[in-house]
């Protein structure tokens, strides 16, 4: 799996644990879209530009609350970012709305539930032809005609 990561200043350390804890799982290569630029909206889009061509499987965005990140990456289409705070949510995000980036707030939640919520991220797919499927073909539809 190819794996896209990113945060704000305020989310280097939560980003580095994550990238460790990717590579300590072996799920897949891990490119750094970096930290630096204060506003987050910048590299949140950048990497969904990424995520939605296909350059990447998956997409990681950390910022205080993980809010602002989500928001900016939903504005690119074929992005479908998922704010993840408890891990059914995070499971859900992938099994029923196959969403393509985890947020994540480095000041709402430990650096252990994050590991735990990206892990279920990451293991869980999304299955075509499921009952979910009509919910998330109308909602790329309407995301691709915009």
């Amino acid at each position: 799996m190819k794996i896209a990561i990113g945060c704000d200043p305020n989310a280097q350390s939560a980003k580095e644990e994550l990238i460790e804890f990717i590579k300590s799982k072996n799920y897949g290569s891990v490119t750094d879209f970096g930290s630096e630029d204060t506003i987050y909206a910048h590299v949140a889009t950048k990497l969904a530009e990424a995520v939605a061509e296909g350059s990447y499987d998956r997409g990681i965005l950390i910022c205080g609350t993980g809010i602002g990140v989500c928001l900016a990456a939903s504005k690119v289409k074929g992005a479908y970012p998922a704010l993840l705070t408890d891990i059914y949510s995070a499971k859900r995000a992938r099994l029923s709305n196959n969403a393509n980036i985890a947020c994540f707030g480095a000041f709402t939640i430990g650096n252990k539930l994050r590991e735990e919520l990206l892990d279920a991220f990451l293991t869980n797919e999304f299955v075509p032809g499921c009952s979910s499927q009509p919910k998330v073909d109308a909602f790329v539809e309407y995301d691709m005609n915009r």
